[in-house]
C-alpha cells in the first residue's frame, strides 16, 4: 500500500514538474521575445530625435561600438537603407537577418540566434536584435530549475513522511493480524475490544461474533457427532446380543443371517470411525504431544491386532529401528490402527503386511505396505475423501468399509504437520502408504 502511495505521488510529482517546465519555458520565451522587442524599440526611438546623415553617420560604425562582446546574450544591428549604421562589436558587416518584421532564428558565427526586426518609417531604419538561443535557453533552465529543484529534493522526504505515518496507521491492524494468526485451530476465545483504536473497534465486535457463532457451531456439530455415535453403539450392542443367540438356533451357513451379522458388523465399525474423525478433528483437538517411540507403538498395535491378521493367514512383519517424534499417542494409535486395518482388509489370505520405521536427523517416517490389487495412480488424491471406497461397496475385494479410514489417517497426519506420500509396493501389485514426520516435530 505504501509502496503504491509512493509510487503514485511519484509519478503525479513527474509530471506536474514536467508540465510545470514547458509551461515555464514557454513563458520564458514569451519574456524574452518581449525584451528583444523593448531593446529594438529603445534603439529605434534613440535614433529618432537625430536626423541621420548616412556620410556624416558612417563613423558611428567605427567610432560607436557597443561593448556587448560574443559571450553576451544580447546584440543588435542598426541599417539605414542599405548601411550599417551601428552594431554589436563582434557581429559581421553583413546583416544577421532578412529585413522584415518580426521574429527570426537564424546562424550568426556558428551560433544559432533568435532575431527581432523592427522599420522605423520616420527614418528608414531597420533595426535588427539578437539573442544566442543556447545561452537564453541555459539561463531560462537555471530559472525554472530553482524553483523545480526544491520539489524534487521533497520527493524522497515527503515519500519517508507518508511511510512513516502509513506504517504508524497501520500498526494496529498489523497487531490484529498477528493477534489472529498466532490462534491456534481450537482456540474462538474473543479478542480484547477495549485495547483497539476506534478505527478497528467494530472490526474487532464483528469477529468477536464470529467467533462466537463458529464455537456454538463447532460445540453443536461435536455434540450431535458424539452423541449419535454414542446412542447408537447402544442398539448396536444389543443387536449383537441377539444376533449372538440367535445363533445357537439358527445354522451357521444361513446366508441372510450371516448377512445381517456382517451390516451389524458394518455399522459398528461406521460409528467407531464417526468417533474417531471426531475425536481428531482440528476443531475439537487438543493437542498433547509426549515423546513417542514410533517403532515400539507399532510393535504394540501389531501384537494387539495380530489376531485379525492370523484369521485370514496372513504374514505381518515389523522393521527398522526406534525413531523418536513428538507428537500425540491417542491418535497416532488410531492412524497406526487404520493403516494396519485397511492393509489387512485388502491383503488376500496368505497375503504378506511390511511395516517399517525409520528415522535420521531430518525426519522420521512409518511406513506400511500390503500384497493387495494396489490402487491405480490416478485415484491416490480421491482414497482422503469421505466415505470414498475404490469401486464403491462392490470393491473387488469383497470387503466391507466406510470410507472413512485413509480420511481419518490424512486428518491425523495434518494434526502432526506430517506429510502421506502413497505408492506402489516395493514387491507386490499393492499399496504402499508413507507418512513422514517433519524434522520440526523431532526431538
Amino acid at each position: 500500500m505504501t509502496l503504491v502511495i509512493l509510487s503514485s505521488l511519484t509519478l503525479m510529482i513527474f509530471l506536474s514538474a514536467l508540465n510545470g517546465y514547458r509551461d515555464s519555458m514557454a513563458k520564458a520565451e514569451q519574456l524574452f521575445d518581449s525584451e528583444l522587442i523593448d531593446k529594438a524599440r529603445l534603439l529605434s526611438l534613440s535614433f529618432s530625435t537625430q536626423t541621420i546623415n548616412t556620410q556624416s553617420n558612417q563613423s558611428l560604425v567605427q567610432h560607436k561600438i557597443s561593448a556587448i562582446t560574443e559571450n553576451d546574450v544580447f546584440a543588435f544591428q542598426v541599417w539605414h537603407k542599405n548601411t550599417l549604421l551601428l552594431k554589436s562589436a563582434f557581429l559581421p558587416d553583413t546583416a544577421i537577418a532578412n529585413f522584415k518584421t518580426g521574429f527570426q532564428d537564424n546562424n550568426v558565427l556558428h551560433r544559432r540566434w533568435r532575431i527581432y526586426g523592427l522599420y522605423n518609417k520616420t527614418n528608414n531604419l531597420w533595426i535588427l536584435t539578437a539573442e544566442r538561443m543556447d545561452l537564453r535557453y541555459i539561463l531560462a533552465e537555471n530559472i525554472i530549475m530553482g524553483t523545480i529543484l526544491p520539489v524534487v529534493i521533497m520527493v524522497p522526504i515527503l515519500g519517508l513522511m507518508i511511510w512513516i505515518i502509513v506504517s504508524y496507521g497501520l500498526l494496529p491492524l498489523r497487531k490484529l493480524s498477528s493477534a489472529l494468526s498466532d490462534k491456534r485451530a481450537d482456540d474462538l476465545s474473543s479478542l480484547a475490544v477495549e485495547k483497539q483504536p476506534i478505527e478497528l473497534t467494530q472490526v474487532v465486535i464483528s469477529i468477536n461474533d464470529l467467533f462466537r457463532r463458529l464455537k456454538v457451531s463447532f460445540l453443536r456439530e461435536k455434540r450431535f457427532a458424539s452423541d449419535a455415535a454414542h446412542e447408537l453403539r447402544t442398539p448396536i450392542s444389543a443387536i449383537k446380543i441377539h444376533l449372538h443367540n440367535l445363533s445357537k438356533v439358527i445354522a451357521e451357513d444361513d446366508q441372510s443371517f450371516s448377512q445381517l451379522k456382517q451390516a451389524v458388523d458394518r455399522m459398528g465399525h461406521l460409528i467407531e470411525q464417526i468417533l474417531n474423525l471426531n475425536r481428531t478433528s482440528p476443531e475439537q483437538y487438543s493437542k498433547k504431544f509426549t515423546t513417542i517411540d514410533v517403532y515400539e507403538l507399532a510393535q504394540n498395535i501389531v501384537v494387539r491386532e495380530y489376531a485379525q491378521f492370523d484369521i485370514k493367514n496372513q504374514q505381518i512383519a515389523l522393521e527398522g529401528e526406534h525413531a523418536i517424534v513428538q507428537g500425540d499417542v491417542f491418535s497416532l494409535d488410531i492412524l497406526l490402527h487404520n493403516l494396519l486395518s485397511n492393509a489387512s482388509k485388502y491383503t488376500p489370505e496368505g497375503g504378506s503386511i511390511m511395516v517399517t520405521v525409520s528415522g535420521n536427523k531430518t525426519q522420521t517416517q512409518l511406513q506400511v505396505q500390503d500384497s493387495g490389487p494396489g490402487v491405480p495412480e490416478e485415484k491416490y488424491e480421491r482414497l482422503f475423501d469421505r466415505f470414498y471406497r475404490l469401486g464403491g461397496d462392490r470393491h473387488a475385494s469383497g470387503t466391507t468399509g466406510c470410507g472413512l479410514g485413509l480420511a481419518i489417517v490424512k486428518q491425523i497426519a495434518d494434526l502432526h504437520h506430517a506429510e502421506i506420500v502413497l505408492a506402489k509396493a516395493d514387491n507386490s501389485s499393492g499399496l504402499c502408504v508413507r507418512i513422514i514426520f517433519p524434522k520440526e516435530k523431532l526431538i
